[in-house]
């Protein structure tokens, strides 16, 4: 699967990154340099990112005018991102919202929850809903109301329900098991509502829920 681009407006290009690719270079080829090799693009950078191992939509400035607005409205929360996420294991309530205090190793590249707040620690809030069970595995629409660093990832784990194919916080094996899947936000620019959606590739481990796949 290729990196295509969904919409652009306004210097607002809304994209669809594979699961495998870097939403920032960092030495190695990332989204922008793949997008640039089908047409050229002066300015290009994300304003969103999403881990390696993740998919799904991805937001991109083409100015230096709009990454300014589009960082403003994010940072003012004016975005909606949700997320399909597939659990090993079942949550006890069908939706409820986890929050918790998280910290950020760079060195090992790891999140952890802790119970007390220092240097270095963030809170971390996001909302759930089950949106099927299939076995040992349970698909979930996660709602971010902050974006930390592998939040989705390490808030579940903490409670024994690691995203399938997450080796890095006990998930096993695979193809991670999460993908943004719908973005909200405002126009550069004029404020236009503007929503994007997008769901995963009918592949594992989406397969196993091929309603709420394509």
């Amino acid at each position: 699967m290729e990196p295509s681009i969904l919409a652009e407006r306004a210097g607002l290009l809304v994209c669809v990154k594979p699961r495998g690719i870097l939403s920032q270079p960092d030495g190695r080829a990332g989204l922008p340099d793949l997008l640039g090799r089908e047409r050229p693009f002066s300015f290009l950078q994300p304003v969103t990112r999403l881990d390696r191992e993740a998919g799904g939509l991805i937001a991109l400035a083409a100015s230096p005018e709009a990454a300014a607005a589009l960082q403003k409205s994010l940072q003012a929360g004016a975005w909606e991102k949700e997320y399909l996420a597939v659990l090993r294991g079942a949550p006890a309530e069908p939706e409820g919202e986890l929050r918790d205090w998280l910290y950020h190793d760079a060195r090992k590249n790891r999140t952890f929850v802790v119970k007390n707040q220092r240097r270095g620690v963030r809170e971390a809030v996001l909302r759930y809903r089950v949106l099927a069970p299939q076995g040992e595995l349970t698909l979930v629409r996660v709602t971010l109301l902050t974006g930390r660093t592998h939040q989705i990832r390490a808030q579940f784990s903490a409670r024994g329900l690691p995203l399938c194919g997450d080796g890095r916080y006990g998930g096993g094996g695979g193809p991670l098991g999460l993908w943004c899947a719908r973005l909200a936000l405002p126009e550069p620019g004029s404020g236009a509502r503007l929503c994007f959606e997008c769901p995963p590739p009918l592949e594992a481990p989406f397969d196993a829920f091929p309603q709420f796949a394509r």
